[in-house]
């Protein structure tokens, strides 16, 4: 049986068409797919994601713990400062992948994927025992505003610095009458704002936002455009681009494995012989489909009619009007650069497609 978020009834009486997603009950729409998506290019959107897991570690030997456990230097973190990371298995293959916040000196915070939860909660125990671990997922919601309208929307109910705040970067702060831990992080390719806050306070919290919300095109936006906004952004989802049989350097993102700091972690060993294998082996790429039809994961990648990738995610892209896909493809046949003769099998056909640099999309700052 699905679990339920806080918000709930609140997703309900909007007529949210709801969907199991890593085992939660989830808003999957409200609406409009693409309406949702184009509020929160244009405007903000309103996402529930409390689905995902907090996980506390606290004591004065947490930071170089969670080095030893993760593949980031996340001991360098300043108070205050957030870090994309991974933590992956003794062979190199992605666990999940992860943003540790750094809320005081003795005191993290890491929040993993819905679906990995647990597994990351119990490996943290395992592997951090000079720290103390706590998963307060469960006591915990997280409510984000995203979109070029939020911080105005949010200066509506706070008082807290947000010009202040850089990307990456959480501070204490009260919303709306409720103490949240404010973060300046997403998942949408635009500006916005992720409230860390007692599950109690979800609901209050998500109506203050709405009404402040109204007056700038603010809508409520579930996981389809979450998923859309996300691939144009070129961010990856666990699942998909990251498994536990890839290893970040598959999936272009080996600056985030720290080989230069103090230590050993799990999976450095690993990770290092695998490290050029899989730099010159295969690449995570970019795919604009010509035609209508969209490239779905699991769909062939083929070049002159042979096989030499997969896609990873794939859908219509509202902001690009066309479809739009992320695929591993052999870098061999891609030696030449450009793309020619590269198409998707769906279903049979063999539908034309254009190689292009990640991300899709990238907003004016």
């Amino acid at each position: 049986m699905s679990r339920s978020t806080p918000l709930r009834e609140v997703h309900e009486r909007l007529g949210a068409t709801l969907t199991d997603f890593a085992g939660w009950l989830m808003p999957l729409r409200y609406g409009s797919e693409s309406a949702e998506h184009a509020a929160v290019r244009t405007a903000a959107g309103l996402f529930d994601l409390s689905h995902m897991g907090e996980i506390y570690l606290t004591g004065p030997k947490a930071g170089e713990a969670l080095d030893y456990a993760l593949v980031g230097h996340i001991s360098a973190l300043e108070p205050g400062r957030a870090r994309y990371t991974m933590i992956c298995a003794p062979d190199g293959g992605i666990v999940d992948d992860l943003i540790v916040y750094r809320l005081a000196n003795e005191k993290f915070m890491v929040v993993a994927n819905a679906s990995n939860r647990e597994t990351v909660a119990r490996e943290l125990i395992e592997r951090c025992p000079d720290a103390v671990v706590e998963d307060r997922s469960d006591q915990c919601a997280l409510v984000a505003v995203q979109g070029p309208r939020s911080q105005e929307i949010l200066a509506a109910l706070t008082d807290a610095d947000l010009p202040g705040l850089k990307y990456y970067a959480g501070l204490p702060g009260v919303v709306a009458g409720h103490e949240a831990l404010i973060a300046r992080t997403g998942y949408t390719g635009e500006d916005g704002f992720e409230l860390f806050v007692d599950a109690a306070a979800a609901v209050p919290l998500w109506q203050a936002l709405t009404e402040a919300g109204e007056p700038y095109g603010l809508r409520p936006a579930g996981l389809s455009a979450r998923d859309t906004l996300r691939l144009e952004a070129g961010m990856p989802l666990y699942g998909n681009e990251l498994t536990a049989e890839t290893t970040p350097f598959d999936a272009g993102l080996g600056r985030v494995v720290k080989f230069d700091k103090p230590g050993d972690f799990v999976g450095r060993q690993a990770l290092e012989k695998r490290r050029a294998v899989e730099e010159s082996s295969r690449r995570l790429v970019g795919l604009v489909s010509r035609g209508r039809r969209v490239p779905r994961h699991g769909y062939h990648v083929v070049k002159d009619g042979a096989v030499i990738g997969e896609v990873t995610s794939g859908a219509p892209s509202p902001t690009l009007g066309r479809p739009i896909a992320m695929a591993y493809v052999s870098a061999a046949a891609l030696a030449d650069g450009t793309g020619e003769g590269l198409a998707v099998d769906i279903r049979g056909n063999h539908e034309p497609v254009d190689l292009v640099d990640l991300p899709f999309y990238r907003r004016t700052k």
